[in-house]
């Protein structure tokens, strides 16, 4: 079996921390949104991986991955010019994966389980495709299934009256018949061939579609917010496990760290600063004295001073941040690469 993942689009809901790199690459616990979707094809002992790319800050993807030694796999890149649809962006990989059957994530989902007896019983099986689906607050926003007798009737996507709240997650198990479908393929109203249109016809074609649902978290990190809960998560399933501060980092006397919380390498923590519960402070980062962060993701080389309380807040690389060291209210931020701020 073989993976893929799709890593384009614009991102336009997470501008502007997408003004200069995929929203793929975006760090949740200091470390990009898509190498969780890797680690979780690894761990299905799937070693050769399709990454698509397109859009802005491709080449930044390449950099980081390369051709995956350093993860244990082997990485193929496909160009995807136009934002098309991941209809399109999976029937790119039609001669990567040649006949055998693969798993397909979309780079901005994030799941805290293993899905590798869900890989071992697709392998055993005789179904087209298994779906991942998961119960969701707001069904419009996502693809849908409908259900009967334990069985689905229908795919759809995004309903404006879902008959089910069961969304089709960004994790798909398929087989090469899935080409064929998506060959005769038409576009929706937005111009893309749709995941939902292609399985709702091999549905009809075949009646031959399995899904699993994910009772654990899952997460479609498509907004702000969701990046912000997705971090929280993460780093409490992971501070159950282990200290996440780096050795390297420097924490002065009186200051406190509420855990969860991750600080990356090099950093700077000056004293009388509160650092937590829920942050992610990435690396070569300076937090000067009396700086409160909780609840927020700091990327990596910013210098945050003057006092500041931040909550519920994304700042990337390269910011820098003064506050007024008088003014002790919160402040939410939501900041591009290489801002300036003194306020």
């Amino acid at each position: 079996m073989k993976g893929v993942i799709l890593h384009g689009g614009h991102g336009t809901r997470l501008r502007p921390l997408t003004h200069t790199g995929p929203k793929q690459l975006l760090p949740i616990a200091n470390k990009p949104m898509s190498e969780y979707c890797l680690e979780a094809i690894r761990d299905c002992n799937i070693t050769e991986i399709a990454i698509i790319i397109g859009g802005v800050g491709s080449e930044k993807v390449k950099e980081y991955y390369g051709n995956g030694e350093k993860f244990g796999i082997k990485i193929t890149y496909v160009e995807q010019a136009e934002p098309l649809g991941i209809a399109h962006a999976i029937k790119l990989c039609r001669d990567f994966i040649q006949n055998e059957k693969f798993l397909v994530f979309l780079g901005d989902n994030i799941i805290q389980k293993s899905i590798s007896g869900l890989k071992e019983n697709f392998e055993d099986s005789n179904f087209d495709a298994t779906l991942l689906l998961c119960e969701v607050d707001n069904p419009s926003r996502f693809g849908i299934v409908e259900l009967k007798d334990s069985k689905i009737t229908k795919i759809m996507e995004k309903p404006k009256n879902p008959p089910t709240n069961f969304a089709v997650t960004g994790i798909y198990f398929l087989t090469p018949k899935i080409f064929d479908v998506i060959d005769n393929l038409k576009p929706s109203w937005r111009n893309e061939l749709e995941i939902t249109d292609a399985l709702d016809i091999l549905l009809k074609n075949n009646d031959n579609i399995s899904y699993e649902i994910i009772t654990d978290y899952w997460k479609d990190t498509g907004t702000p917010e969701d990046i912000i809960n997705a971090n929280t998560q993460i780093l409490k399933n992971q501070s159950e496990k282990k200290l996440l501060i780096e050795k390297s980092t420097v924490i002065e006397s009186d200051s406190s760290i509420i855990m969860p919380c991750i600080i990356g390498k090099n950093c700077k923590i000056e004293k009388n600063s509160t650092i937590g519960p829920n942050a992610s402070i990435g690396d070569n980062t300076i937090i000067t004295s009396n700086v409160s962060i909780k609840n927020t993701i700091i990327m990596s080389n910013c210098k945050i001073e003057g006092g500041l309380k931040i909550n519920n807040s994304i700042i990337s690389a390269n910011c820098h941040l003064h506050g007024n060291n008088k003014d002790n209210s919160e402040k939410l931020f939501l900041l591009g690469e290489g801002t300036r701020i003194s306020l």
